[in-house]
């Protein structure tokens, strides 16, 4: 072989030994480096060793975890530490898989990346866990300050006549939207960690129009005045004289309900001792001289009820006459009837 050939072929092995030196001397150097084109949580750790990119990722993600979310409402203030929510995240591991990443390839694979300047574009996103637990027993604390129940209106009967407590709202808090604001708050470094609590009305079960509503007619007997109130809406619109159970056949005190209405009532004679034995059970056409009902039935409660007086017992009116039944000149029954709906309270005072 002549002597020019054999140094041309030693001296390009030379080179190839020299270059292939080269190659491991530069990727044992980039070995604990982190490739270009990775970042980790949005952080860049191009070009990092593992200290410097935990260092970096602490002071930019870490820290801004660690912060203590705050729920406003009002002027009152709660707060959630890092601590209390048990906040971790695993960035050691994440710095080894960026690490790891970066000597993907063979030796020439990763050289030539580490020449060229070609970048990975990896993005690592590290885990982040907290204690769901802890932000429910935060949700437990604020509810507990800002809840409260709704108040069903009430209705109160007197002689007087009827009077109402008037119904509220209540307030709840949106806990819901809250709950999900407060784990993505935890789970990011770049969230905002100051929340205001907000809150919805709960209407009641039972306000205070529906009442009036359900109470539109009232009845108020006053047996000591002898006088029955008609009410609407829960304020009187008229009065009338009335007649009320004897002594010993009392017309029963108490909050009852319009059970039925009739015009021209039949009468079915009682089974009471003031009804002679024969005739209990007999009925009496309605519209007859000798029905006592005479033409209008306002019935509340067994066999008892409001109706009209013969005009020759008028007498009666404002007295303790009745065998307790409230009675009234048929004229005013009358008037009355068509002024009260079936279902009606009466008050008997």
């Amino acid at each position: 072989m002549p002597a020019r050939l054999v140094i041309a072929v030693t001296s390009f092995l030379v080179l190839l030994a020299a270059i292939a030196a080269a190659i491991v001397v530069y990727d044992h150097g980039q070995q604990d480096k982190i490739g270009k084109g990775v970042v980790i949580g949005g952080v860049d750790v191009s070009g990092l060793k593992k200290d410097a990119a935990e260092a970096k990722l602490r002071q930019q993600i870490l820290e801004p975890l660690n912060r203590t979310v705050t729920v406003d409402h009002a002027n009152r203030r709660w707060r959630l530490t890092a601590r209390e929510a048990k906040v971790a995240t695993n960035l050691d591991t994440t710095v080894d898989d960026a690490l790891a990443r970066s000597r993907r390839g063979n030796i020439l694979e990763r050289t030539w990346r580490g020449v060229t300047g070609e970048k990975l574009d990896a993005k690592l996103e590290p885990e982040v866990t907290y204690s769901d637990a802890a932000i429910i027993r935060l949700l437990d604390r604020i509810r507990r300050s800002v809840n409260r129940p709704a108040m069903n209106a009430t209705i109160k009967y007197a002689v007087s006549g009827p009077t109402t407590t008037p119904s509220h709202d209540g307030l709840a808090l949106d806990a819901t939207a809250l709950h999900k604001k407060i784990k993505a708050a935890l789970g990011s470094p770049t969230s905002d960690r100051r929340f205001g609590a907000k809150t919805h009305h709960v209407p009641p079960a039972v306000s205070t129009d529906k009442l009036i509503a359900q109470n539109a007619t009232t009845l108020v007997v006053n047996r000591e005045q002898f006088k029955l109130t008609v009410f609407k809406n829960l304020k009187a619109v008229k009065s009338y004289s009335v007649a009320i159970g004897a002594v010993g056949l009392d017309t029963p005190a108490g909050l009852y309900h319009i059970q039925n209405k009739a015009v021209n009532p039949a009468w079915t004679e009682p089974n009471s001792s003031w009804v002679p034995e024969k005739d209990r059970g007999k009925v009496v056409p309605g519209g007859t001289p000798e029905n006592p009902l005479k033409s209008r039935w306002l019935g509340i409660f067994d066999g008892a009820g409001i109706h009209g007086v013969d005009p020759s017992e008028y007498g009666t009116i404002g007295h303790a006459a009745s065998h307790g039944c409230v009675r009234m000149r048929i004229t005013d029954v009358e008037d009355l009837y068509p002024r009260v709906p079936v279902g009606s309270p009466i008050f008997i005072a």
